[in-house]
Formats: C-alpha cells, structure tokens, sequence
C-alpha cells in the first residue's frame, strides 16, 4: 500500500473514482442490447455460446424443477440450518422499513396522501464468474419478498457444464423465487429488460455484476429501472493508536479478495502507517492526517461502499459520517458480518456513489401514487394563487379548467 499525506493532490484521483467507461465497451454492450432486443433468444443463446462456452437451447435457458431439486443433493446437510439465522436477521431489519399507504385531510376539505405499490416483477442479477455469490440471493431476494414484489426472477451465468451453482439454486427455492435462467453478461439484462419469448420483461434489475452487466445496466435505465451502478469492491478504515494492528491488516486483506477491490487506511498514526504498509501487499492507499477530524473529512468525500471505525470510541466518530454505504463500528464488527448476515443487504453504492446513493431498502422495491382530491371549498380557496401561477406561464387553458366547475 502506498502512503500519502493529507492534503494531496493524489487524494483528487481518489475521490473522483468511479466506473470507467471507455468507447469499444460502450459500443460491444450496445450491439448485444440491440442484437437481444431485435432477436430475443436466438441472440441470448448465441451470446452464452460465445462468452460462457456453453451451448444452450430455448427450451433450456429456464433451469427446471428437476434441477432445482437434485441441487438439495450436492449441498452440505446443515447449509439450511445456517440459512434460518441469516434469513431471520435480514427479515428482522427489513420489516422495520415497511410503509404504509396514508392520507390527510384540511379544514376545506383537500385530502393527500400516497399509495404505497409494490413493484409487480423484478429481475436478480447474481454474478459467478469469480465465485457463486450465494449471499447475494437472500441479500436481494428477501428486501424484494417483504416488500410485496409479486414476481420475483433470478439470472445467473452458467459454469462450463451449463450449471448453476446448487448453493444458489437451494437458496433461491426456498425463498420461492419465481423463475431462474442460467444467463449472464449484458445480455441477461437485455433479456430483462426487453424480454424475450422465453424470458418475460421485469419492472426493475437489481444486483451487481462485472464491467458489461454494469454497463449494460447504464444504456437500459430508462426503459426499465435499476439499483445502482455497482463497480469494484471497496473499504476505508479509520483507525488510531489505540486500533490493533492485525484487526486492521486482516480486514484489509479480506476486503482483497475481491477482484479490483479498493482499500483505504486513514489514520493519524505513523507507526500503524507503518506496519499495514509492510504487510497488506495491495494497490491501495494509506492516507496520512493529522487528527480524526481530518479523517472523517477524507472518509466524506471519498464516501466508500463500506466505512470501519476501528477507534476508541466509535460512536462518537460517526455522528460525523454523512456518505457511506454501510458504517461498522468496533473491533468485532468485521465487513464480513455485514457481507453475510448482519441484516442489511450487502448491495450497496460504490465509486463514491454513496454521496447521494443508499445501500438496498424496501424503497427500491416500491413505488407510490400521490394522492388529491379536493372538495368544491378547498378548490374556490385554491383559484387565486392557481390562476396567478398560469396567467405568468401563458397555459390559460388550465385557468379554463378551473373555472368552469364554478360556472
């Protein structure tokens, strides 16, 4: 790891990170959208021979009942039993989210409010091209379950046998996903997006994914809705003094697991400094200041996917916090509780997205319908301020609509 000082000028690049797009990605990821969308399965098929190796049919691009359960027989017995806990976890924190349809009513007679509507049918990108990300299922899923989503699809890249891991095939039946096709890269969320004849179209894509899915998912915002644009793993630690060394350097290395992970030291500690540098081989950085306020000014505007406050007092560090994905307070709050089955999900906002993006709620799963109705009073007592408002903006034919229900 590289150490820097604060102020730097290194520390601009940090913060301006993000997903780089460069023209040739841009234009593969438009002629496979554009291939899937004039073609359907034919083009979905094509591209899984091309990319994944692995030749599939119409009729097999949906894993069947039968997979699904001779895939109990290739998981370890107690793999269920661990789920109940984290499923119980995650339930847990999401009910606290649910919302409620409500409405008011004025002394005239105005009544507002919002319908609160689940989304009817979304689509779960789960990568597993590094490794099967089992967690990803119920980290997705379960927000989407409580949130009322009626329909809910899974996709998921084919190994070279045209499997989907069982781990994840487990999973998702006993969260009773709908339908899950072996499909990958920018063309599964074409697929999604556009739908095909085997593969309906879905209302909203959530889940991260390499450099094409992400991609992919940038060009088809708009003809459907997604989560976020999720690039590269990343963690900042802040840490002092009295932060133990080797609880530092091991959430480091963990965090460097993940293909192009990016990790971040902040301390005002030389001799911590020090011993990361010599024992967390990484391309990551180790930012120098010269107090903790400092460091949480650096933490605000890098605002990382995932923060560790491995200080004294934690608490008092993140009142301070305004832009991170998800805060772990504490030296037995690891990421890895976070990443598996603390409760919130793991999919969360990266790139320095976290300044305006939150982690996955039951809000990505909702939408609301506002709500007004006004009595003839509340109208009458509304006409000036409306007609002074059209009258400036010349559409008198608004005007009009108003005043002949009191002709």
């Amino acid at each position: 790891m590289k150490i820097i000082r604060y102020p730097s000028k290194k520390l601009q690049d940090i913060y301006n990170r993000g997903f780089v797009r460069s023209k040739r990605l841009k234009e593969k990821v438009e002629k496979i959208i554009e291939d899937v969308r004039l073609q359907g399965d034919d083009a979905v098929i094509r591209y899984t021979r091309k990319f994944d190796k692995v030749k599939l049919s119409a009729r097999s691009l949906r894993v069947s009942e039968a997979e699904i359960s001779s895939a109990y027989q290739n998981i370890e017995p107690d793999f269920v039993t661990s789920l109940k806990t984290i499923i119980e976890n995650i339930s847990r924190f999401y009910r606290r989210q649910i919302k409620k349809s409500w409405k008011l009513k004025d002394a005239d007679g105005a009544i507002l409010g919002e319908n609160y509507h689940p989304l009817h049918r979304i689509g779960i990108y789960v990568p597993a091209s590094q490794a099967p990300l089992v967690s990803t299922v119920y980290m997705t899923v379960l927000p989407a379950k409580i949130a009322g989503v009626k329909q809910i699809v899974l996709v998921s890249p084919p190994d070279k046998n045209g499997n989907i891991n069982p781990h994840i095939l487990v999973v998702a039946n006993l969260l009773k996903v709908d339908e899950i096709y072996r499909i990958g890269g920018a063309q599964a969320i074409a697929a999604l997006t556009f739908g095909t004849r085997c593969i309906p179209r879905v209302d909203k894509i959530i889940g991260p994914g390499n450099i094409y899915v992400t991609e992919a998912k940038r060009q088809v915002f708009g003809f459907v809705d997604i989560d976020m644009l999720a690039g590269p793993s990343e963690l900042v630690v802040i840490a002092n003094r009295y932060s133990d060394p080797k609880l530092v350097i091991a959430d480091l290395k963990a965090q460097s697991e993940h293909r192009k992970a990016q990790i971040f030291l902040v301390t005002n500690s030389k001799s911590l400094a020090r011993q990361v540098r010599a024992q967390v081989e990484d391309d990551g950085y180790i930012i120098l200041t010269k107090n903790l306020d400092e460091a949480v000014e650096v933490v605000n505007r890098i605002a990382p996917e995932h923060l560790e406050i491995l200080v004294k007092n934690p608490r008092s560090v993140v009142k301070r916090v305004r832009n991170a994905g998800a805060v772990f307070l504490g030296p037995f709050s690891p990421v890895a509780v976070g990443d598996y089955l603390a409760g919130p999900s793991h999919v969360l906002p990266t790139g320095g997205s976290a300044r305006f993006f939150s982690g996955l709620s039951l809000f990505d799963f909702v939408k609301t319908s506002h709500i007004i109705s006004y009595s003839r009073k509340a109208l009458e007592k509304a006409r000036g301020p409306l007609e002074k408002i059209v009258t400036i903006e010349g559409l008198n034919l608004h005007g009009e609509s108003v005043k002949i229900r009191f002709a």
